[in-house]
């Protein structure tokens, strides 16, 4: 399990240390106005933390003014446009890691206020220079540069949202592998001694490598499931609007099958290749579970819900099983959702079926096309082309010959 399921399980384990670390610390006095954040740890833990890099200063931005650039783009700058940190500067801009210096902490360690120039790397007095926030790990923290670089390379790869809504449709089969690699990950979570609800599960959270293998980001909302006779966990309502389950959003009671109705808004992106929420669509399409709900529950509707942009190129079984697994993940009974087990079982032979609807419609307008050529009295009507071509076969030939 531990060598299929790797990245799955450093995932659970960080997340229940940082779910039993206290949130933050208000230790410093104001966070800093750079929205850059520098990994580095201990120099036994961390032996290449020279080598790292971070953008200039005068790209830093805060993050509430500008988005956060394209990685693809950083990963084009030359050498020279990027600053390198050695540990003894990060050290000194920090005042040693002093404690007073901290800004909050979970799972992973610390993270530390510290002040370097503003036009280059060495250590500033305190109130000069610009800020930056420096991640330091915990000397047994589960995170490390093996994470870091997956992390960096899941980064320079889309997210569910931008595949599917690219200018090249996303094909069926690919769709079934992101929605079933997802649901894995959703499962894996939630069946371990310990287990962890997602509680923001949504498309943008869900990075495709170039093979379009599913892993899940963003843990930062993540929560320790309940344990021993507990039901659920009661916590404050966060997360994404048009992804939150109602009766989380309602009573604030969160439990895996949270994740499963989240799960059904996201396999309902997959299946539509619409927004959860579009304000941009008429008012009646806005939200998409409450456009989808009377077509989920109607065998005879369920094409409509397909994506046009593939133009019958998807499993006419697998639309049926898919739109039905929807309609449970997104029932208001919580008890009638399927566990994130259950929907692997039944994504899973998904991956196999080739009944392509545009063979079905060519099938049945061959079929149709047959029917019309018939005659009233049953013979079938034929062409002067497929006439001679009996006339002149071998065995009407024979016939004539013989006589």
């Amino acid at each position: 399990m531990e060598n299929k399921c790797g990245c799955w399980a450093v995932l659970r384990r960080g997340v229940r240390g940082a779910c039993k670390s206290s949130d933050s610390r208000n230790s410093a006095n104001s966070i800093p106005r750079s929205s850059l954040v520098y990994d580095a740890a201990t120099e036994t833990r961390y032996l290449n933390a020279s080598n790292r890099e971070m953008c200039a200063p005068d790209e830093a931005q805060n993050s509430s003014e500008v988005p956060n650039p394209d990685p693809l783009q950083l990963e084009k700058k030359e050498p020279h446009q990027l600053l390198q940190f050695s540990f003894q500067e990060l050290k000194a801009a920090t005042g040693n890691f002093r404690p007073d210096s901290i800004l909050g902490e979970g799972g992973f360690g610390y993270v530390f206020k510290g002040w370097i120039e503003e036009n280059g790397t060495a250590p500033a007095k305190p109130g000069s220079g610009i800020t930056v926030a420096v991640k330091s790990l915990k000397p047994d923290g589960l995170q490390g540069h093996r994470e870091w670089m997956e992390t960096r390379f899941m980064k320079l790869n889309a997210d569910v949202v931008k595949t599917i809504e690219g200018t090249i449709p996303l094909p069926w089969s690919n769709r079934i592998k992101i929605a079933l690699g997802a649901a894995k990950g959703l499962a894996f979570l939630h069946s371990g001694p310990e287990p962890v609800i997602y509680r923001d599960f949504k498309t943008s959270n869900i990075l495709l490598d170039s093979e379009y293998n599913a892993k899940l980001s963003d843990f930062g909302l993540a929560k320790a499931g309940p344990q021993g006779d507990k039901t659920h966990v009661s916590t404050r309502v966060v997360g994404t609007y048009g992804y939150a389950a109602p009766e989380y959003v309602m009573t604030g009671h969160l439990t895996s099958k949270s994740d499963v109705y989240s799960f059904g808004v996201v396999l309902l992106e997959i299946l539509t290749g619409r927004r959860s929420m579009d304000k941009k669509r008429p008012s009646g399409e806005q939200n998409l579970v409450t456009w989808a709900r009377p077509y989920l529950s109607d065998k005879r509707k369920v094409y409509q819900l397909v994506d046009p942009r593939l133009e019958l190129n998807y499993s006419i079984k697998g639309v049926q099983k898919v739109s039905q697994l929807a309609h449970n993940c997104l029932s208001r009974d919580t008890k009638s959702r399927p566990s994130m087990d259950e929907v692997v079982k039944v994504l899973t032979p998904l991956q196999e079926l080739n009944d392509l609807a545009i063979l079905s419609y060519h099938h049945s307008r061959f079929s149709q096309a047959g029917r019309r050529k018939k005659k009233p009295d049953g013979m079938h009507q034929l062409n002067s082309n497929q006439s001679k071509s009996i006339r002149d076969s071998p065995l009407i030939s024979s016939k004539n010959h013989c006589k």
